[in-house]
């Protein structure tokens, strides 16, 4: 079969697929009302997130034939707005030689009026054997793309754990910064550059596990992302293998991020400590991108690789997973912080407004706040001792002041028990939550902290119950959305 009929094949049998589960899909009760989903099958990293020519373009990994992982196709969803989503044509399936085991992620840059798509090729030969290519497709509709091939093979000292290219330029080249392992099993972000890209060269490691800057970090460094933010340059990445340590690194990889300076002559970023970019269970491969109105966005996947995949009981429907919310970036200091994009108020209706709430050392449930979807913002918020908000009797929100602590507990879609996550936070003053059918994303302080979740409430329970050890103080605005 040649090239061209297979690439047709394998759209086509993904369309058929869609079809035939459409009305399985759509009958889930935790199908979400307003982040992006795969119409079937599996969705994970977000890719090629761009605004071009007006449009908000996110890709997205894509498996339409089950709800685990394979041969990628890269989904195509647009929105002029970041609020409402069309999906698209499938941009990329796994039909070359370079690609045959999926089309992994990688990133959307504008070039010469054009939109360019750079990806990694994923092959494994019939001993199982990993081979990985940097590969390229163009597009100068948005929509069709046409793929150019592979653009940089593996270089010496690397395993074939080399992948998900961030393409960027600056001063007249271009540059790439993709994940990698080294032969020593350590994780890098190893740096490239090219002067038309299609011919990409090694400069080195940018940054990484076992390095002048860093001990043992771990082996593998997914999806990074370097940008520059408010006169400073910002390395996300998604380790894998590291331990926790108290609080940190909770779950089984992790996502965050490293502020420095990168010199661009040495590719060496010179950066401080790492930091988790999400206190949540459910948050990886972070994808950045600049809008025209000069805003970093950052949208990323709601789930952790081989993190009870398995378990989740929209398998029965045949989908599995969901994005976050974009969000705003800022920096201040050392510290980036999330805040979900402006467009978002466009979906607030039924405003509810409680003046200076207070609640001393009792249990108060308000039929104001009650919903099943929905945006609530406490402010001006004054914790004498703790408060908790339990929100659909399957997730709480604690702070506690005197051990300066904010958790998120919710019952386990895996074995039905609570299970936390935690982290430091001096003092709460403001808390922003967004529920949607399954899942919660909760910005604290102004996206100081964030924690995101997926959770899978009754879907008739709409309750949110408030209370205080001591007097606690707020604000209080909902919205149903």
């Amino acid at each position: 079969m040649n090239v061209i009929n297979l690439d047709s094949e394998l759209k086509e049998a993904a369309y058929q697929e869609v079809e035939a589960s459409r009305n399985t899909v759509e009958k889930d009760p935790y199908r979400l009302k307003h982040h992006i989903m795969p119409p079937v099958g599996l969705l994970n990293d977000p890719n090629g997130f761009i605004q071009w020519k007006g449009i908000y373009h996110l890709f997205y990994q894509w498996m339409p034939f089950k709800t685990g992982h394979g041969a990628k196709f890269w989904g195509h969803y647009t929105s002029r707005d970041l609020v409402n989503w069309e999906h698209e044509p499938i941009a990329l399936a796994p039909s070359e030689w370079y690609e045959k085991n999926g089309c992994y992620s990688g990133s959307a840059i504008e070039a010469f009026d054009k939109l360019h798509l750079f990806y990694t090729g994923n092959v494994k030969d019939e001993n199982g054997e990993r081979e990985t290519y940097q590969c390229l497709a163009v597009s100068e509709d948005g929509i069709h793309f046409d793929k150019k091939g592979v653009v940089a093979e593996l270089p010496d000292g690397y395993t074939a754990h080399f992948r998900d290219p961030k393409v960027w330029e600056h001063e007249g080249k271009w540059y790439m910064v993709a994940g990698a392992q080294t032969k020593e099993m350590a994780g890098r972000a190893a740096l490239l550059v090219s002067e038309n890209l299609y011919n990409w060269e090694l400069l080195g490691d940018a940054a990484g596990s076992n390095t002048e800057q860093l001990d043992e970090f771990g082996y593998m460094w997914e999806c990074p992302d370097l940008f520059r933010l408010n006169g400073k340059d910002v390395l996300i990445v998604s380790p894998q293998g590291l331990e926790p340590e108290g609080n940190l690194y909770q779950n089984v990889y992790q996502s965050g991020y490293f502020v420095g300076e990168l010199d661009y002559k040495t590719a060496k970023l010179n950066h401080g400590e790492f930091t988790e970019l999400d206190r949540g269970f459910d948050f990886y491969a972070p994808q950045t991108t600049v809008d025209e109105k000069g805003r970093r966005l950052l949208i990323a996947w709601m789930s952790v690789p081989d993190q009870d995949e398995d378990k989740h009981p929209t398998i029965a429907n045949k989908w599995i997973h969901t994005m976050t919310f974009p969000r705003k970036l800022s920096i201040k200091g050392e510290n980036l912080l999330q805040e979900p994009v402006e467009e978002l108020k466009a979906l607030r209706k039924n405003e509810q407004v409680l003046e200076m709430v207070k609640i001393t050392n009792e249990e108060v449930q308000k039929r104001e706040t009650e919903g099943a979807v929905y945006e609530m913002i406490l402010d001006q918020i004054k914790v004498e001792d703790s408060f908790k908000l339990s929100i659909k009797k399957n997730a709480e929100l604690h702070y506690s002041r005197r051990d300066q602590l904010f958790t998120l507990t919710r019952i386990s879609y895996a074995d039905g028990h609570p299970e936390s996550r935690k982290c430091h936070l001096a003092e709460l003053t403001k808390l922003q939550v967004f529920v949607d059918t399954s899942s919660i994303e909760v910005f604290i302080n102004d996206g100081e902290e964030v924690f995101t979740a997926r959770m899978f409430p009754d879907a008739e329970e709409k309750s949110s119950v408030f209370s205080s050890e001591g007097e606690t103080v707020f604000h209080l605005k909902k919205w149903d959305l």
